[in-house]
């Protein structure tokens, strides 16, 4: 059994399977609802019910509270149809973004590399077409044994190779699914996951320059940004500071210096911050919003900038950017949350990225 959702204001009408969350469906439609740790944990994706029934499923008392449900709202995560509906979202429409219907793949993995002692690369093959995607989106990856709970990781390939895609996992202690990536999965191996998702992308269509700050594997987003930019023939000038414990955690160095190399308006600076003393480092040490703050004379006023990293990395970054007049509508960070551990790459400060 199917029932037909209305989401206003826009009118779009979607098919819902019996059992399917509205956000799922609206996802798998092309059409994007905000929405930020998809388990009903947090809120963002809370909607208003105008007409029909619908089964709350596992929202959290916390994220709808017993009033608000009995206002009509409900969360799109966990709410599943009981009739034909017609809800209300808060859509914000940006010209810049990529709807991107999401999909089930299954893809084979074509290469495995050990990028630094806790890093790898995997390359996953797509046939039939690939994946499209935008420059900033991830995927939920199923671990065998672990599929209620998938894991997401950004896409570190620009969107030009559709039809082989790069995550970099970061090996976290004690993680199941991070352990197994990195010590099961092989060459060859079969490996199914759903895409792509997320809302942290480049705002193209804006003349300001671009400025992308990342930590430890937070540098896959912005790699997949920059090749992007490049491959269009990007002149705005663009800064990446990345930001590393020591030179054995530093990587895609080699990759970034041949860009910067290469095109006159990027910037690439790499900063280590427990590198040892005679190592022999030319490079900026310390941390990545003191690299930034140095570079730029601590006034960020007049760019754009975009985090990833890990939460302590990106309130630094955050605070050091609004000290030197950028502000939130300037700022733009990758927000997912992993349902592994059910934490949010969501800095506390603000409530908009």
């Amino acid at each position: 059994m199917t029932y037909e959702v209305t989401i206003e204001p826009t009118g779009d009408a979607i098919e819902v399977e019996e059992g399917q969350t509205l956000l799922d469906a609206a996802l798998r439609a092309g059409i994007y609802l905000p929405h930020a740790c998809g388990h009903g944990l947090c809120g963002t994706c809370k909607v208003d019910v105008l007409d029909g029934d619908i089964d709350h499923g596992d929202a959290s008392p916390f994220a709808l509270m017993d009033m608000e449900r009995a206002e009509g709202k409900c969360l799109a995560c966990c709410a599943t149809p009981q009739s034909d509906l017609t809800i209300e979202a808060d859509i914000e429409e940006d010209p810049d973004a990529h709807n991107h219907p999401v999909r089930d793949f299954t893809g084979v993995v074509s290469k495995i590399e050990t990028l630094t002692p806790r890093i790898k690369a995997i390359f996953i093959a797509i046939e039939n077409g690939g994946m499209e995607f935008q420059a900033g989106h991830y995927i939920n990856l199923l671990i065998p044994g672990m599929e209620d709970k998938p894991r997401a990781f950004s896409i570190a390939s620009p969107p030009s190779e559709k039809n082989l895609i790069e995550l970099n996992v970061a090996l976290v202690e004690g993680g199941p699914g991070t352990t197994w990536l990195h010590n099961e999965l092989k060459v060859g191996d079969e490996i199914q996951f759903s895409g792509p998702y997320g809302r942290f992308f480049v705002r193209e269509s804006a003349p300001e320059p671009m400025l992308f700050l990342a930590g430890g594997s937070g540098l896959s987003s912005p790699k997949s940004m920059i090749l992007d930019l490049f491959e269009k023939g990007e002149t705005r000038p663009v800064t990446f500071i990345y930001g590393a414990r020591n030179q054995n955690e530093l990587y895609y160095r080699e990759l970034f210096e041949e860009l910067a190399a290469e095109h006159p308006n990027f910037t690439y600076l790499p900063v280590l911050s427990e590198e040892p003393a005679d190592s022999g480092w030319q490079g900026m040490r310390g941390y990545v919003h003191e690299a930034a703050k140095v570079h730029f004379d601590g006034k960020f006023a007049g760019n754009k900038a975009y985090m990833c990293g890990p939460p302590p990395m990106i309130d630094a970054c955050i605070t050091t950017l609004m000290q030197g007049r950028l502000f939130e509508k300037e700022m733009f960070m990758e927000n997912f949350y992993n349902q592994g551990s059910q934490t949010a790459s969501k800095s506390p400060l603000f409530k908009n990225i």
